[in-house]
């Protein structure tokens, strides 16, 4: 009998992912696709996918009363964002720790609701728009909040196309 393949896990071990804090994401598209617009002339111009991700992306404190956002960018095949996870909820009241979102929850929620949406826009139930899992690093002081803020707004200007994915939007995903 074959035994499962165990995935290991990028995440920190023994961290509390739903302790208040500053987290910068990165999450990417199913295999780094570009489906979320293109670069002209140093401004990214989204695709209807794009759009989709950006309205979802912006959606997250609604739906997570202790999450709010920070700078974020949509590139062509990911994006870019920091979430912030605090004690009190948009009334000011403080939330108890059980009730504290994990950023693992976030993030699944908004790749679940994005790819909902752009597959019920394309009629392609059950097509994958993101990778499985997505990268994360805990923000610990005011210096590395601004550093990542910086990276964040110049991430067009430095952006270099992966050499090993097509330039083209694939046409199905075309605005």
């Amino acid at each position: 009998m074959q035994q499962a393949h165990k995935r290991k896990s990028i995440r920190l071990k023994e961290y509390n992912y739903s302790q208040p804090g500053e987290y910068f994401v990165t999450i990417c598209t199913q295999g780094h696709e570009y489906t979320f617009g293109k670069i002209i002339d140093g401004e990214m111009q989204l695709s209807k996918v794009g759009k989709v991700v950006k309205e979802c992306w912006e959606k997250i404190p609604a739906h997570f009363k202790n999450a709010e956002l920070d700078s974020y960018i949509i590139m062509p095949n990911h994006l870019h964002g920091i979430i912030i996870i605090c004690e009190c909820n948009s009334r000011g009241e403080v939330t108890s720790p059980l009730h504290m979102p994990m950023l693992g929850q976030i993030i699944a929620y908004f790749k679940y609701q994005s790819t909902k949406l752009v597959n019920e826009m394309y009629g392609t139930p059950g097509k994958k728009c993101w990778q499985r899992n997505y990268y994360d690093r805990i923000i610990r002081n005011e210096k590395e909040l601004n550093t990542i803020r910086d990276y964040i707004a110049n991430n067009i200007v430095t952006w270099v196309p992966d050499k090993e994915n097509p330039e083209e939007v694939p046409i199905f995903l075309k605005s």
